[in-house]
């Protein structure tokens, strides 16, 4: 009777990337390489299709190497709206600074969504299609820095009722998720459509803020 295979070594095992600083460094670095690999695997291959191998393969470290980071694809996805959701509240922050109506900045604010399409359309694919593939999102997950992303949008709102250009009698937690709703909806249409080049992002996120703004217009009938 033969010998039972040898198991492979466990990741565990594998030569140690050192300790302190560059270590950390180093680590940092990998986890980031790994994420940067998910979101072009999930983009190219779907969620549901993906295999933790070929987001290894496409990082360029062994697949155990994964599972030292992260418990499941599940997990790696939910990270991977975490972390730049993160990165896109930093960038919006600094488009609404500088000054302007509220108003004005509604549109800097639709602009900036609709930006980020054409910037990281590999990451638009994973976030707006992808990851409603997650159970685990939808289930056990509080999307913190989504309702961070839209906060930003409710003060606007709030800043134009202060100021006496938009009426003080909408609900800015319905017109929030209404105005997110519209941007969203669009981005999906554009993630899935062939015809992307014939989309003005630009006019379009006009658009959008004009009907909302007709709509909070002091001089529409409640």
């Amino acid at each position: 009777m033969s010998s039972p295979p040898v198991p492979p070594a466990p990741e565990a095992a594998l030569p140690a990337e050192g300790s302190g600083a560059r270590g950390g460094k180093l680590r940092q670095e990998k986890r980031d390489r790994i994420i940067d690999a998910a979101v072009d695997v999930f983009a190219d291959k779907g969620f549901r299709a993906a295999r933790i191998s070929d987001i290894a393969r496409a990082a360029g470290v062994a697949d155990g190497t994964i599972y030292l980071y992260f418990d499941n694809k599940d997990e790696l996805l939910i990270t991977i709206f975490e972390e730049k959701m993160g990165e896109l509240l930093i960038r919006l922050r600094q488009a609404l600074a500088g000054g302007g109506s509220p108003t004005e900045r509604m549109r800097r604010y639709a602009r900036f969504h609709f930006e980020q399409l054409r910037s990281y359309p590999a990451l638009a694919q994973v976030l707006q299609v992808e990851l409603r593939q997650s159970t685990r999102f939808f289930t056990d997950y509080r999307p913190v820095r989504l309702w961070e992303y839209l906060g930003l949008f409710e003060e606007l709102i709030k800043e134009g009722q202060e100021a006496g250009a938009l009426r003080a009698d909408v609900d800015t937690q319905v017109i929030k998720w209404a105005f997110f709703g519209a941007l969203d909806e669009i981005s999906i249409q554009w993630v899935l459509s062939r015809k992307r080049d014939r989309i003005n992002l630009d006019q379009t996120a006009d658009q959008v803020v004009d009907v909302f703004l007709r709509g909070m217009a002091l001089n529409t009938p409640s």
